[in-house]
């Protein structure tokens, strides 16, 4: 643990222990601060060159607006959406644009607030959602929508919530929004009714008058129509995400088609050939019948 998280989770608990609602106090501004965004890795920059850039506004977390990078590779009539991920950006989707690309589809991605080229410092799931919804607008009916760690629950929340896709992609995702508060409190070690009151504090801070903005952001609760197929993605030594999930995010879509691969980890499972060739493959489907099965890949 860094010196920053230590000192964090030492005034988190020390408000905690005086008061639950102090200590929730002191964490709800560290629990959608972003970190400095990653740098682009050089691999990825040729593929970031090529892209056509523009920007959608989306309201953000404190609602007064923020304008998000957009991105934009190849010309065909099927749009395919990627949403990265917590601490992420679109450029860790070189490698899949490039095969998307290559396939003749147009490949539109987005870096949220806070990450990449957009600028901000808080942020929270919404934001990936408004922007998916944002971007299907602009788009028309999206082809697929494939997202990465929590843009992969930004997918399935999006898909469940109206916005207009024909399949969705999820790789290495959690199921619902609770685990993000389930970690914060494992980094920070506050306890239980800290815990509680955190929860309480952000629903009335970001969504006031709802009684549980968790269960409508919950793919758990609220699953994909079955008319949209879902692939689902998780490697068995992912660190960041535990493997786990997967099987609640099927749980709740029993017709699935699953993927499990092992030895790429959180990150490196988007350059695996194994999971490129089974989203192209995926993709490529004429029907929009569910495939369900499982298929298990190793480095």
């Amino acid at each position: 643990m860094d010196l920053a998280l230590s000192t964090a989770g030492s005034a988190v608990r020390a408000a905690g222990r005086v008061s639950p609602r102090w200590g929730a106090a002191v964490a709800l501004p560290l629990f959608a601060r972003v970190s400095r965004p990653r740098p682009v890795h050089p691999d990825d920059r040729p593929t970031m060159g090529r892209a056509r850039r523009s920007s959608i506004r989306i309201p953000g977390l404190d609602r007064r607006g923020v304008d998000l990078t957009v991105y934009e590779w190849g010309r065909g009539t099927n749009v395919v959406l990627l949403a990265h991920g917590w601490n992420g950006r679109a450029s860790q989707f070189a490698t899949l644009v490039r095969e998307l690309v290559s396939e003749g589809w147009r490949v539109v991605a987005f870096d949220a607030p806070g990450h990449g080229e957009t600028p901000g410092g808080g942020t929270y799931l919404v934001d990936w959602t408004d922007a998916l919804a944002g971007l299907q607008r602009r788009y028309g009916r999206i082809h697929a929508m494939i997202g990465h760690s929590f843009g992969g629950l930004a997918a399935l929340v999006a898909a469940g919530a109206g916005v207009q896709v024909d399949r969705v992609v999820t790789i290495a995702a959690p199921g619902d929004a609770d685990l993000l508060l389930s970690q914060f409190q494992a980094m920070l070690g506050y306890d239980g009714r800290t815990a509680a009151a955190l929860r309480e504090r952000f629903a009335a801070r970001y969504f006031p008058g709802e009684a549980d903005p968790f269960a409508r952001l919950s793919p758990l609760q609220r699953a994909l129509p079955p008319s949209v197929p879902l692939l689902a993605v998780h490697d068995e030594e992912d660190r960041v995400v535990p493997v786990g999930e997967l099987g609640r995010i099927v749980a709740a879509h029993p017709t699935a088609r699953v993927v499990n691969t092992t030895g790429f980890g959180h990150n490196r499972v988007l350059t695996a050939d194994p999971v490129l060739d089974a989203v192209v493959e995926f993709l490529a489907q004429r029907s929009a019948v569910p495939h369900p099965g499982t298929v298990r890949a190793a480095v």
